[in-house]
């Protein structure tokens, strides 16, 4: 792949209709909080957006995984032209979107944003990490900070003054985070001295912001054992001034920058911080040992943000192998497969290149309406609250339930997908003139990082089925029952709507084994043993049912166009996503309900000896 040559593309059409069709950004925008937004301006936003991914982002992606990140003097510094992007990406305001006004942002509705974060990501996901980490931190703040630390910190973190990272994992504790050794001193004046190391950091350093604000989980000196004697702590690569400007270094170094499979442009780093006892943080807001819940603020928005990652990857992947698809020739006509002398066919004319695209297709539509009908109940939940508090409880329900799927969902079918797109390349995919070898190394680490997704399925399982005494589950089966029993006579989509019914039962049954599970002592290895299965299939009953509604918004705006209207292929690709998926895709809930019912415990019978002989 030519350096500095953009192969970055989406269809804002599709995102449009997502948008404006079938979550009804309109009906959100233009009332408070969100006035100043309507459907036109969005558009133009995303226009833009889709603009600066292209021109700015996209041809950085290759050069980025290329030349990685390097550390020199103790500074990391970030691959050719990031900083110079870094600074365009402030100016034109692409990050603060749907950021408060009161933080200098342009308050939006969050349905905007993951779009808007869909093209970014898409465009050169390492990339998007350095400002998508700071965002998150300055969030944190904004929520948890006293007034001092939001007027210090959170405008300078979102406007790329300063960037940000959180700092959870420790080399002997991945996702064990509650086993973190790293220890906050408290002094006289208010301060703490802040010790350990960190690993795994993303965007641990760069040369792209005057500071970096690290958000450090320590425990003070005394607390309690585990995760609830842990503090969160703002620790600033360079101590900050009265003034408000950077000062001297902070006693806080890069050990090293991690080689990795993928986001090569991501510096991935390891922190000391404190090795010469010269480490000032100052805790978030002014309670201590609430560490883990101010950072599960930052953590739950990261996860959705890792979702989107996933359906950016997938995406961009989809549309480099039709553009492929459509221009490789090779091999006859199906049809005309014994004669020699037939003409060469585009492969996107060959039976299972069809299959793969239709699949990769319905799959990235599916999981896109996913990620803005979750952003649609965090703005119907903010312009709720306070005025129909039932209402707004819903939304807030379904956010916390639909959390786990799109990050889990989303990033597994990621990688599936970019490989999948390798393979209608054929060869040409597996080498670097062609970029969904990158897109597939990049994506690998959507389901492990912020979580692995075994951890979103326990979270699932563990926690949110039973959330509000099931409430958010029983309502989530509710809008799906309500869905199928309005659509499963329909002239077409009818026998789809009753695959899509079958599997929500099927869905059903399983959540009640489950839950018979956790009130059997004995039975309770079946619960960490079946958790992914169960996350997967709540996932493809969701995004069959928003499949499902697509295709039927589609179907009705199709009738209403003239024969020759340009639209009407457009939604003839609705209805195709919509059945291929119930067909193809649905009835692997009903199997995998078969499999749960099962109770098969041998992954925890077979000794350990009996893995391997050697």
């Amino acid at each position: 792949m030519s350096a500095g040559i953009n192969t970055y593309k989406t269809d804002l059409r599709e995102i449009f209709f997502a948008l404006f069709e079938q979550f009804g950004f309109g009906q959100v925008a233009g009332q408070a909080p969100y006035d100043a937004w309507g459907p036109d301006e969005a558009k133009a936003v995303l226009s833009e957006t889709y603009r600066f991914a292209r021109e700015v982002l996209g041809p950085l992606n290759s050069v980025g995984d290329r030349e990685g990140c390097r550390v020199e003097n103790g500074s990391v510094l970030t691959p050719t032209g990031f900083k110079d992007a870094w600074k365009k990406l402030y100016e034109q305001g692409f990050k603060t979107v749907a950021v408060s006004p009161e933080h200098g942002g342009q308050g939006a509705p969050m349905m905007l944003q993951v779009t808007v974060e869909e093209l970014l990501s898409g465009a050169n996901t390492a990339f998007n990490m350095y400002p998508g980490l700071s965002f998150g931190a300055a969030e944190v703040i904004a929520e948890c900070g006293t007034k001092e630390q939001q007027h210090l910190f959170v405008e300078r973190m979102l406007n790329g003054t300063w960037g940000g990272t959180m700092c959870l994992t420790e080399p002997h504790a991945g996702s064990d985070v509650g086993a973190a050794k790293s220890t906050a001193r408290r002094n006289a004046d208010g301060t703490y001295n802040i010790r350990g190391t960190k690993i795994f950091i993303s965007g641990g350093d760069h040369d792209m912001a005057q500071n970096v604000i690290h958000l450090v989980l320590a425990r003070i000196d005394g607390a309690s054992p585990g995760t609830k004697g842990l503090s969160l702590f703002i620790v600033p690569k360079l101590r900050i001034n009265k003034d408000g400007s950077s000062g001297q270094a902070n006693d806080v170094s890069v050990g090293s920058i991690e080689h990795k499979m993928g986001i090569n442009g991501s510096a991935t780093c390891v922190l000391n911080f404190g090795e010469s006892d010269g480490c000032l943080g100052e805790l978030v807001g002014t309670v201590e040992h609430v560490g883990m819940s101010q950072m599960f603020k930052m953590m739950n928005g990261a996860r959705i943000a890792v979702g989107i990652q996933g359906v950016a990857l997938a995406s961009a992947a989809y549309y480099n192998a039709v553009d492929y698809a459509k221009d490789r020739k090779q091999g006859s006509h199906f049809t005309k497969w014994k004669d020699p002398t037939a003409p060469r066919a585009a492969i996107i004319e060959h039976p299972d290149v069809r299959r793969m695209l239709l699949d990769i297709k319905s799959h990235v539509e599916g999981i896109r309406a996913l990620i803005i009908k979750l952003a649609m109940h965090l703005d119907k939940a903010r312009q709720l609250a306070g005025k129909d508090d039932e209402a707004a409880t819903y939304h807030k329900g379904q956010v916390e339930l639909l959390t786990p799927l799109v990050k889990s969902y989303g990033s597994d079918q990621s990688f599936r997908l970019c490989a999948q797109a390798i393979q209608v390349y054929g060869g040409a995919g597996y080498i670097q003139d062609y970029p969904v070898e990158q897109y597939t190394r990049d994506s690998k680490i959507f389901s492990i990082y912020e979580g692995t997704n075994h951890i979103q399925a326990m979270d699932l399982v563990g926690r949110k089925l039973g959330q509000a005494g099931g409430m958010h589950f029983q309502q989530f089966m509710g809008d799906v029952g309500a869905f199928v029993e309005a659509h499963r006579e329909h002239a077409v989509y009818g026998e789809a709507v009753k695959l899509l019914a079958s599997a929500q039962e099927a869905l059903m049954s399983s959540a009640m084994t489950v839950f018979s599970w956790s009130q059997d002592g004995g039975k309770f290895p079946l619960i960490p043993l079946s958790a992914n299965r169960f996350l997967n299939m709540m996932s493809e009953v969701a995004v069959g049912w928003l499949l499902l509604d697509a295709a039927l918004i589609a179907d009705k705006a199709q009738g209403a166009l003239s024969a020759d209207h340009p639209d009407r292929a457009f939604y003839e690709g609705k209805k195709y996503s919509a059945l291929y998926y119930a067909r193809n895709v649905l009835p692997n809930v009903e199997q995998a309900a078969r499999l749960i019912a099962l109770e098969d415990t041998s992954p925890m019978e077979i000794t350990d000896a009996a893995f391997a002989s050697v």
